[in-house]
């Protein structure tokens, strides 16, 4: 084992070396990494060092602190991960959080949900927060509060000359703008202050309908529907999962097509509000009702196991429900691999304006899609697949790529927002040393 520098008890390790398969270990197992050195660190200084250490050897750069969003598998060059980067300090007063690059959303809830605060945190509390907001950031509670990325006070950042700045947007408005949007290609951030909303307890939960009973193409019509007519503060999702028939998974998931539709609210009127969906059909599952912020996990419920997955995502300007209609004809029980399809509702606070490089704020939808498969095996039914929606398609989304990074940057940005991320690339990052994520 050798070290980045003599006067750091920083080790590298490198193919072979006891650790080193461990600390590859993240949630998606769908891709072969292999770096040629993985750094482990553990403070702020080091990522500093391994960063001039990458420069000074020449190796191209990549940053894992969950290992969520991989953008594909690769070998050689250099990994920092950032999991022993878990300090969390919350101000109650300021209403606000600071979060090391390795904490997770889940130790947020769990730090600010005393003080009856919330992060704008997404639905996993397995995901890394400060990655995710760097990608935007859409929380459980986004169409009231906007992007976690509009919530940003500054940054803690090591540029692709190993130095570590303090980043507001006063003192270097275009890296601010920048790297919330942009993920880690410009810069590596090490630490963030984010605002935080006074939420204790919220409306939410879901509805889940058997496809098999319900027709989903009318249940998505009619969540389509209901959209238009629910205020800006509600955020919801419609999402169809056809779980295989295996003894692994809870006797009543066996075999059954799940459509459902979750729900996040923090007015008074939810009842009344999603009556309408109750309409739509008998229930597999309801578990809407009043709960504690710390339970905001359980609309969702996402799995918290790794397992190999691919996929990407559309921003639509909206959502033409016949074409999506057959999306899920193609996404369903009769396609060659299990598919994951969720469509998030957007608008409200997302299309605010806010000093940041996160596209497509006009979107009124935002199509996920993912296959738990092979690469190959799953572009060979999402393409096609997402093709039908090419005529609303405004982009994709950098949090919901899922892998897809042998598609490169394109499509994540329009031309200006591309044009701009460059040249804020070339300042900060000339010889494209962080080359190892999501290009811009």
């Amino acid at each position: 084992m050798t070290y980045v520098d003599d006067r750091l008890d920083l080790p590298l390790l490198h193919p072979g070396d006891t650790g080193y398969d461990d600390e590859l270990a993240g949630f998606q197992l769908g891709f072969a990494q292999r770096p040629a050195v993985l750094v482990p660190a553990r403070s702020a200084a080091d990522v500093a060092a391994a960063v001039r250490y990458a420069a000074a050897e020449g190796l191209p750069v990549g940053v894992q602190a969950t290992g969520h969003g991989l953008p594909g598998g690769y070998t050689g060059g250099l990994l920092i991960t950032t999991r022993r980067m878990d300090g969390i300090v919350v101000d109650p007063a300021a209403r606000t959080v600071r979060v090391q690059a390795g904490v997770r959303w889940g130790q947020v809830v769990e730090a600010t949900e005393p003080y009856g605060l919330a992060p704008l945190n997404g639905s996993a509390p397995s995901v890394g927060a400060v990655s995710y907001t760097l990608g935007g950031g859409l929380g459980i509670l986004a169409r009231e509060f906007g992007y976690a990325a509009d919530h940003v006070r500054w940054l803690e950042v090591v540029t692709a000359d190993g130095r570590l700045r303090r980043v507001t947007p006063d003192s270097d408005p275009e890296l601010y703008w920048a790297l919330l949007g942009a993920g880690q290609s410009i810069a590596l951030v090490t630490e963030m202050e984010i605002g935080l909303v006074p939420v204790r307890t919220l409306y939410g939960g879901s509805l889940a309908f058997d496809g098999r009973v319900v027709d989903p193409a009318a249940a998505l019509r009619a969540y389509e529907n209901w959209t238009r007519t629910v205020p800006d503060g509600l955020t919801s999702s419609f999402a169809a999962v056809p779980y295989p028939d295996l003894p692994a998974l809870p006797p009543h998931l066996r075999g059954t097509y799940v459509i459902s539709i979750r729900v996040a609210y923090t007015g008074t009127d939810g009842e009344q509000i999603v009556a309408p969906l109750r309409e739509i059909g008998p229930t597999l599952s309801d578990s809407l009702r009043v709960l504690p912020y710390a339970e905001s996990h359980t609309i969702h419920s996402d799995p918290d196991f790794p397992h190999t997955y691919y996929g990407d995502s559309a921003v639509l300007r909206d959502l033409d429900v016949e074409r999506a209609g057959e999306l899920l004809r193609r996404t369903g029980p009769e396609a060659d691999l299990m598919c994951v399809l969720q469509i998030n509702h957007l608008g409200g606070a997302l299309a605010r304006p806010a000093p940041n490089a996160v596209p497509y704020r006009e979107g009124r939808f935002l199509v996920r899609l993912l296959a738990v498969g092979d690469r190959e095996q799953a572009r060979a039914v999402l393409d096609p697949a997402l093709a039908l929606l090419a005529g609303d398609r405004l982009g994709r989304s950098l949090n919901f790529v899922f892998g897809a990074g042998d598609r490169g940057g394109a499509g994540l940005y329009g031309p200006e927002t591309r044009k701009r991320l460059a040249r804020v690339k070339e300042t900060y990052d000339p010889a494209n040393l962080f080359r190892r994520n999501y290009g811009v």
